[in-house]
């Protein structure tokens, strides 16, 4: 082999290499433009999702609407400004026991598992009429909705009548149905209804359904938990009688039995 074509041999090599060395930092050059722009998206889609949280967790939720609307639909039997006076009783009697109390109240419960039927026969039968006063702080404490969603469903039982709404109430406080307090099932619309089909004056009830499920009284409900918040009560159950509590003698307790709720109860009608 002349000199003369062995130094073309090794140019034209050289030349081959170059536009390898070429071709190949224009591949990784576009691998690099590819990565960095993947990386961009993934940056943008977290700092999207990032701002999506950011914005849901800042959105007033659908209570903190509702307790803003000037607008409220009152439940029937009721009273009052924004219907918030409920009383439930005989008008001819002369005396008047309010009660407080949150749906979610385990407390509460108690009460109205011992004490909820003596106090619907003295209610029957004239001794006094009944105020009811609805209170949703167990679910800022707890966190969840169902005192709120409970409140609104008993709306709908009084929209129907003052006797629904007792029986409905003591429903959603017996043993059967009503949960631990950190269990939020009255924030389900199904689990009200399904409390409801005991009570036969709402089992089937068209109305109520369409009532509790379109959260017809869920303004309303706010509004009774605000005035359950102006009362300067501080717990429930609370009860008073000429707006004197009623207490389990010797404490600060409410009466959780017929007999400590009749020793407190016998000297209040008599004054």
């Amino acid at each position: 082999m002349s000199a003369r074509n062995s130094q073309a041999n090794k140019a034209a090599a050289r030349e081959r290499l170059r536009i390898e060395r070429e071709r190949q930092a224009k591949k990784d050059k576009a691998r690099r433009q590819v990565i960095v722009a993947v990386s961009a998206v993934a940056a943008l889609a977290v700092a999207g999702g990032i701002g999506y949280a950011v914005v849901q967790a800042n959105k007033p939720s659908h209570w903190e609407a509702v307790a803003k609307e000037s607008k409220v639909t009152a439940p029937k039997n009721t009273e009052g400004t924004n219907g918030t006076t409920v009383v439930v009783g005989k008008p001819a009697a002369k005396k008047t026991l309010e009660i407080y109390e949150d749906s979610r109240c385990p407390v509460c419960a108690t009460f109205e598992q011992q004490v909820g039927s003596t106090v619907e026969k003295d209610v029957e039968a004239g001794k006094y009429k009944i105020k009811y006063v609805g209170a949703t702080f167990i679910d800022n404490v707890d966190q969840g909705e169902g005192s709120k969603n409970a409140l609104s469903a008993l709306g709908a039982a009084l929209n129907v009548s003052p006797e629904a709404f007792l029986t409905y109430k003591s429903a959603l406080y017996s043993a059967q149905f009503h949960p631990e307090e950190s269990q939020d099932k009255f924030a389900k619309d199904s689990y009200l209804l399904e409390v409801a089909d005991s009570v036969p004056a709402l089992k089937g009830n068209a109305e109520f359904k369409k009532n509790v499920e379109n959260g017809t009284f869920d303004a309303w409900a706010m509004k009774m938990s605000a005035a359950f918040d102006e009362s300067g009560v501080k717990g429930t159950p609370t009860l008073k009688m000429d707006g004197k509590a009623l207490t389990a003698a010797g404490s600060d307790n409410p009466p959780l039995t017929v007999e400590e709720f009749n020793a407190a109860l016998t000297p209040a009608l008599k004054g």
